[in-house]
């Protein structure tokens, strides 16, 4: 950092997605008395404000909730709205936009900070090797052997690669380990049909790209449970509003309020799943960490489906694809992946039965991976004993505040983290609406440290762009 800089506090954040943008944002545009402090964005893969989810250049990838829910700012719910409209978008507040055009979104924020608070943004491409306590402050250590100094670090790291199976192909151009790493897709040529382990929405968007790209290919997609993600509905149906249940819970008193709910809805779940959503984190606390594990055995799938449903255009992209035979679903477990010299012989378990099928290529499907330790910069740190995993290994264990906290549960000060790392202590922690009003709240946290007046007045406080 050069002398010639403005003074003031450091904040270095790690990561390049929407947590990380969202953080800057509102650390450098929120409503204060005195000057924001300096913050350094660092960010691996060079997609600052992009991320994984939003640096897709495929139009068919869209937003999973419509426009009127997407702003960035959750006091101003009409901001991506006006945004959209002022780029020659015809759109209206029920739409779903490209991924790839709110990433642009996103990126625009970051810019617009940068010029109204000059000099107190930085972004930096760069790999963060170590973050270390040392005089008072914190010192971020990069691949290249270059360190910066920090008041405060925000581990924005996102969502991890998929879990590596223990048969993987290791090696074998055909295996796909990570299919949203940078160029990961482009290998996939028309030499034959591909099998993507998992049915979630990566698998979505798997099959609507890889059969626009050859369109005699055939997308088989196994999973335990068969479960796709349910169809949003337009125009969509009032939240149900919903009073948590006094004292312990457990996951069959959820599982009962849920279903009564539904049914005192006339069927219609989806304005129960979006009454629920704003209390998942506090219901989640109160859950035994037994309870906790039972959700994610045996509800979590059923949840998850209905929780993060596709917008109609995909629905009956993904339809058309099923009835013409060209996305096949099995429900079942893959047992073995073995190369052979043209093609991957993939054995599916059915319960009971084998299927067996030759295909051009296989793409590990499966999710984010929960384990914070596969990320090496966070299986260092929790190696270092500078923070733990929480008891789930969802993520990272911190106060509600997003502060970090050490193995013997010490707090971290100036440690922070949001997002995907925080979904053992939320649940609820992967979208724009739960990760805006944590960077708002993180923010306010952060300045409240620094003395800065306005930062008392709450985390939900006003930002104009």
């Amino acid at each position: 950092m050069s002398s010639g800089k403005p003074a003031g506090p450091v904040v270095v954040i790690v990561g390049g997605g929407a947590s990380a943008a969202l953080t800057a944002v509102h650390l450098l545009l929120g409503e204060r008395g005195g000057e924001p402090p300096r913050v350094v964005i660092v960010d691996g893969e060079g997609r600052h404000g992009l991320g994984q989810a939003y640096s897709t250049t495929d139009p068919l990838h869209l937003l999973n909730a419509p426009v009127a829910k997407m702003s960035a700012l959750a006091e101003d719910p009409e901001h991506l709205l006006r945004w959209a409209r002022s780029q020659g978008i015809d759109v209206e507040g029920s739409d779903f936009l490209p991924r790839r055009t709110y990433g642009r979104y996103l990126r625009d924020l970051l810019d617009e900070a940068g010029r109204r608070r000059p000099h107190r943004l930085s972004e930096i491409t760069g790999t963060v090797t170590d973050v270390s306590r040392q005089g008072g402050r914190w010192k971020v250590a990069l691949a290249d052997g270059k360190a910066l100094d920090a008041d405060a670090v925000v581990l924005a790291t996102g969502n991890r690669a998929p879990t590596a199976w223990p048969w993987e192909p290791e090696g074998d151009p055909r295996y796909v380990a990570d299919p949203w790493a940078p160029g990961a897709l482009d290998r996939i040529d028309d030499s034959g049909d591909v099998l993507v382990v998992g049915t979630g929405l990566t698998m979505v968007d798997l099959a609507t790209t890889l059969t626009a790209r050859h369109p005699e290919r055939v997308v088989y997609a196994v999973s335990r449970h068969g479960l796709l993600p349910r169809p949003h509905r337009c125009p969509s149906p009032p939240a149900v509003p919903f009073s948590p249940p006094a004292g312990e819970v457990t996951v069959a008193d959820l599982h009962r309020i849920y279903h009564e709910a539904v049914e005192r809805n006339d069927g219609e779940w989806r304005g129960v799943v979006d009454g629920l959503r704003p209390h998942v984190p506090e219901m989640w606390g109160r859950l035994s960490l037994s309870e906790k594990q039972r959700f994610l055995t045996f509800f979590a799938r059923g949840w998850e489906v209905r929780r993060h449903r596709i917008p109609p255009a995909t629905v009956a992209r993904i339809d058309d694809l099923r009835s013409t035979g060209r996305l096949r679903v099995v429900k079942g477990f893959l047992d073995s992946v073995t190369a052979g010299p043209d093609s991957l012989a993939v054995a599916v378990d059915t319960g009971g039965n084998r299927r067996d099928f030759k295909v051009g290529w296989v793409v590990n499907s499966t999710g984010p991976a929960a384990d914070p330790r596969t990320d090496p910069l966070l299986r260092g740190l929790i190696d270092a004993g500078t923070i733990a995993a929480d008891p789930l290994g969802l993520g990272l264990s911190a106060d509600g505040c997003g502060c970090l906290l050490g193995p013997e549960g010490e707090s971290r000060p100036g440690l922070f983290t949001l997002g995907p790392t925080l979904r053992g202590l939320r649940y609820e922690s992967t979208a724009v609406p739960e990760i805006r009003a944590q960077a708002a709240h993180l923010a306010a946290v952060h300045l409240a440290e620094y003395d800065m007046p306005a930062a008392r007045q709450g985390a939900e406080r006003s930002v104009t762009t």
